[in-house]
């Protein structure tokens, strides 16, 4: 029940979530408790729905990036390597960096140059934040997503965030098997 997942805090956002059964494994869980959302969204962080990021982007509801998180959990391992198309403001980058630690990378894409701005600022506004981005497990990119990011492929993950209206073979291309 998305719309009772909201709280006061990260903390009870992230409880609320899994208290609820939209959140299932620890490792969810444990990673995103370690990114505090108030440093993506700009507004109403802890609400379980999307928030404007500017230049016409959301951050999409919490719930969502639990279910994105949940899904892709099977591939992200401690060497993988992601690809986060639609990256926006870097919250769900940032908790799938926390799902791939030590040694594993990611990599977020969007088309829009203030939005991997925003993202990198963002994700520095944390002490794990900035060590994450200065070691390189995470990167954001301007390019268009629909080509995915090959310079740093292939991926045993590939998430997209942005609306899509079909599956681009490009991606399927820099995803590797088994992959998701």
């Amino acid at each position: 029940m998305a719309w009772r997942s909201s709280g006061y805090t990260n903390a009870a956002l992230v409880a609320n979530l899994a208290e609820n059964g939209l959140i299932t494994s620890d490792r969810v869980k444990k990673a995103m408790l370690g990114v505090d959302r108030a440093h993506y969204a700009p507004t109403s962080a802890y609400e379980d729905s999307p928030q404007p990021i500017g230049f016409s982007a959301t951050i999409s509801a919490p719930h969502m990036h639990a279910a994105a998180a949940e899904s892709l959990l099977p591939y992200l391992h401690s060497r993988a390597k992601v690809l986060d198309i639609g990256s926006g403001s870097g919250y769900l980058t940032h908790v799938l960096a926390n799902l791939v630690e030590p040694h594993g990378q990611v990599v977020g894409v969007d088309h829009i140059q203030q939005l991997v701005d925003l993202a990198n600022g963002n994700m520095a506004k944390s002490a794990d934040g900035k060590e994450i981005l200065s070691c390189g497990r995470v990167k954001f990119i301007k390019a268009d997503g629909r080509l995915g990011w090959k310079e740093e492929g292939p991926y045993d993950a590939i998430h997209v965030g942005a609306a899509a209206t079909e599956a681009h073979p490009t991606l399927v291309d820099q995803l590797r098997a088994p992959g998701r």
